[in-house]
């Protein structure tokens, strides 16, 4: 075979760049029956390299490194001594058998490049002085290249030797592109991620009057990026102008990343926006950025639409391109095209790391996908991968919301034995679930244990224990809760005052007075219309009062207040009250659609009804029946009524075994649908029969 002895431009710059036209060759010489030797030749006063440029998508080189060969290069011969080329072609060839093989081949560039690579990495681990750095570099000689001083500086890791070489090749040689010398420091010391050292030599240029260039600026530019410093970034590109430089299309790309980190978001896009119309070449990372920009305003459609257009260009997304996307998603509460992007990465063959799982958890938590959640948490733990407080709050949050009392014991717990510091969130984590499921003993020692960590109660702590006395009955207990609000200063809100409305539904008769008193501190509108039920004070402006608090409570929590209220009164018996509340609720629509007709079916809608103001609906929707059918209406062939087949999440029991029972003690022909769960349906005749048989009765009662 041939070897291949030329100044091989594809050894000297491949790695200094992606793509260089390499200098023109001779037509491939037909088939010999012997082997030769390729060898350059170049007549006196040529350039054997003339250019030296990289195009990587930080930094490139873009003009000549120009040097005169020092010799002429000696007419290759034979082995009978014949001359084989002469120096007119571009190319000798050369018998390997030749006794001059070996010195041509040790003469070739590739032999000198690798000198030069080589006193590169014995720089990369001298000390950084003077006098070591010029210790190594005396060993090349003293017929010194431009082009040698740039592979070297250029294979350097060691920012301080790198400098201290580039001002040694400096005194020693005369360039003539000085600022390739020290665009090519600059790349090392962006490697080595050294900004303010990249300013000084950028300073130093200045100074010695060498005029910087656009590969100058778009090193510095990617130097700040790559320090996570967009506002340097910014700067930096802002200053091209006063230099009279114009910035190229990969600066341009660089710098919708650098604007967007900055903040800068109109121009970031607007910079999009230029690079679509005229096909720059983006990377995964500003695309990443693009992502990031639209997910923050909120334009989850736009973070998949970057996507999209991100596999179009055939840009393949990274890790941190897939974990911006799973952050955005989280936040949008899209945990189903979270589990999507999830798969992909997978399949892409790239590996999660600790921010994927974290997204994961975060979209999960927050959409309340539990098991899901919980498979990432096993899975994290697996991997030996250490949750921080924040994402143990996540899990702790989450099963506070889905009343999975077990697993956060199990999750705390491991908090612990991990040595994590739990905050204020995590003890509220925990008191809220232990409250809802009415474990008195455990939400009190989580509530010790916060207060011991140098936490104060807050308002939503206290309101959950309230929540966890009131369950288990314990009226003073709550009570002095509700003092201990009052005096760290804190204001009861709606939501407080909702919940303390709950508590007097579950408290016995004989302690309403405790907690009625309570509730006027809290709210004295409330506590006006709570005192009107449970003194059975039938005022004329009972329902003018139970509006004005309607009126003056925040709309999340109307509902709220007035099923607790209808409660009590079904505690109360007074179910006239309930009626005018739950007419009031409908008035002023904090009810709505809780009847429907239509040609085939009546129905009852229940679903987001508490079990006293449910019963009380019934009792409405029976009412009117029985009016229709007095009336002359016809009823439709089905009548219906909706519970929904949920159940509390605290509890077993849901409105629809509650209901079934109430129905069954009413003797209403209503059947659970085995077809349509939470539906309870019959037919016009039952329902006939079954209203007139009730009229009867009430008639035979009266008389």
């Amino acid at each position: 075979m041939a070897y291949n002895l030329c100044a091989s431009p594809s050894s000297l710059y491949q790695p200094l760049c992606n793509s260089l036209s390499s200098p023109s060759r001779d037509p491939k010489p037909k088939p010999s029956t012997h082997s030769f030797i390729k060898l350059p030749t170049f007549p006196p006063q040529s350039k054997p390299f003339s250019l030296l440029q990289l195009t990587t998508t930080h930094v490139s080189l873009h003009d000549a490194v120009q040097q005169q060969s020092e010799k002429e290069e000696e007419n290759a011969r034979d082995t009978n001594g014949k001359a084989v080329g002469t120096s007119s072609k571009s190319y000798v060839w050369v018998n390997p058998r030749s006794a001059r093989a070996s010195e041509l081949r040790r003469k070739s560039y590739d032999a000198r490049y690798s000198s030069l690579v080589k006193a590169a990495q014995d720089l990369n681990s001298c000390e950084a002085n003077e006098v070591e750095v010029s210790r190594v570099l005396n060993g090349l000689g003293h017929n010194l290249l431009e082009q040698d001083a740039v592979v070297v500086v250029n294979n350097m890791t060691n920012p301080a030797a790198a400098l201290l070489a580039m001002r040694y090749f400096r005194d020693k040689l005369k360039f003539n592109r000085e600022e390739v010398m020290y665009n090519v420091t600059m790349k090392v010391l962006r490697k080595c991620r050294k900004m303010s050292e990249a300013e000084e030599l950028f300073d130093e240029m200045l100074q010695r009057g060498v005029k910087p260039d656009n590969v100058t600026f778009s090193t510095v530019i990617s130097c700040a990026r790559l320090c996570n410093l967009p506002e340097k970034a910014v700067e930096w590109f802002e200053k091209m102008s006063s230099y009279g430089i114009t910035p190229d299309d990969v600066t341009y790309s660089t710098m919708i990343d650098a604007y967007g980190r900055a903040g800068n978001v109109e121009k970031a896009l607007n910079l999009y926006d230029r690079a679509r119309a005229e096909k720059w070449r983006l990377d995964a990372v500003t695309f990443s950025t693009l992502i990031k920009i639209y997910g923050i305003s909120g334009n989850y459609d736009g973070c998949l639409n970057v996507y999209e257009e991100m596999k179009a260009l055939g840009v393949k997304p990274n890790v941190v391109t897939f974990n911006t996307l799973l952050d955005a998603m989280g936040r949008a509460k899209r945990p189903w095209k979270a589990k999507i992007l999830y798969k992909e990465l997978i399949d892409s063959g790239l590996t999660p790391t600790f921010a994927t799982y974290a997204a994961l958890m975060r979209a999960y938590g927050r959409a309340r996908y539990g098991e899901d959640a919980l498979i990432v948490y096993r899975e994290m733990k697996e991997k030996s991968m250490e949750l921080n407080v924040v994402l143990y709050n996540t899990l702790l949050s989450m099963c506070a919301d889905l009343g999975y009392v077990d697993e956060a014991s199990r999750i705390f717990e491991d908090m612990k034995s991990c040595k994590v510091e739990p905050d204020s969130w995590t003890f509220s984590s925990l008191i809220t679930i232990f409250s809802c499921s009415g474990r008195v003993s455990e939400a009190e020692k989580a509530l010790n244990a916060m207060v011991e960590a140098g936490f104060e109660p807050n308002l939503f702590v206290l309101t959950s224990m309230i929540q966890c006395y009131g369950k288990a009955q314990q009226t003073d207990d709550v009570v002095k809760t509700f003092n201990q609000l009052l005096e760290l200063g804190i204001t009861p809100d709606d939501r407080f005052c909702g919940c303390l409305l709950n508590v007097v539904t579950q408290t016995p008769m004989e302690e309403l007075g405790k907690l009625v008193e309570c509730v006027e501190k809290g709210n004295p509108k409330l506590g006006s219309v709570v005192k009107l039920l449970v003194q059975e004070n039938h005022d004329g402006n009972f329902k003018e009062q139970a509006a004005e608090l309607f009126t003056s409570v925040a709309a999340d929590v109307k509902k709220a207040y007035c099923n607790c209220l209808i409660d009590l009164c079904v505690n109360l018996n007074s179910l006239e009250r309930a009626c005018e509340l739950l007419d009031l609720g409908l008035t002023l629509e904090i009810y709505t659609d809780i009847q429907s007709k239509s040609t085939t079916q009546w129905s009852l809608y229940l679903k987001s009804l508490s079990l006293g103001a449910a019963l009380t609906a019934l009792h409405v929707w029976i009412n009117d029946l029985t009016k229709a059918v007095e009336s002359g209406e016809v009823l439709p062939p089905v009548l219906g009524i909706n519970t929904g087949h949920g159940k509390h999440k605290y509890s077993d029991k849901g409105l629809a075994s509650v209901f079934e029972s109430h129905l069954k003690e009413l003797n209403a022909p209503f059947h659970e649908a085995p077809d349509k769960v939470g539906w309870f349906l019959t037919t016009k005749v039952a329902a006939e029969a079954w209203l007139e048989a009730r009229k009867e009765a009430e008639v035979v009662a009266a008389a």
